[in-house]
């Protein structure tokens, strides 16, 4: 089942982070408090026999004549992936921004191959390179993008395969 997340998911969301994202300093519970605060955000969960298995939030940036939009986190349990939650998330994610027909931008470590994989098939590019990004770890990320759909054509592909 799909939600929208509320600052009492924190605990469990930072739990989360912390198994997913150990080693390049994870989102804490007031962090996932304050972003879930913020009237720019949109977080989604998922629950899966009673228990929050993933989530992912996005914001909302610039004026609301022509917005951009940035996946700020995606995870799913890691005893609960390759079971499609990430996809739902990431139609959801972009439905919200078509119906703005902004862009979506995200960072993505360049090791991190099922993700870029997954963000690939729902149309976004890499558009550089951010060295060291992550920390502690020093990892780099790409930055990706999805171009700005028109609601005409997020209609036109509803019903694609992913």
């Amino acid at each position: 089942m799909i939600r929208g997340l509320t600052g009492d998911d924190a605990p469990r969301l930072a739990e989360l982070e912390l198994l997913l994202f150990s080693g390049d300093n994870p989102w804490s519970a007031a962090d996932f408090r304050a972003e879930i605060s913020q009237p720019y955000c949109i977080y989604l969960g998922i629950e899966h026999e009673g228990a929050l298995v993933a989530y992912a939030g996005l914001a909302k940036m610039g004026p609301a004549t022509d917005p951009e939009f940035e996946i700020h986190t995606i995870g799913v349990d890691p005893k609960m992936q390759r079971r499609g939650f990430a996809r739902v998330l990431m139609e959801h994610l972009c439905a919200e921004a078509d119906r703005f027909a902004g862009p979506i931008f995200l960072e993505v470590r360049t090791d991190n191959v099922p993700a870029i994989n997954l963000y690939e098939r729902f149309g976004f590019q890499t558009i550089g390179v951010r060295k060291r990004y992550y920390q502690p770890s020093g990892a780099d990320a790409f930055t990706m993008v999805r171009p700005a759909r028109l609601l005409e054509q997020a209609q036109q592909h509803e019903g694609d395969e992913l």
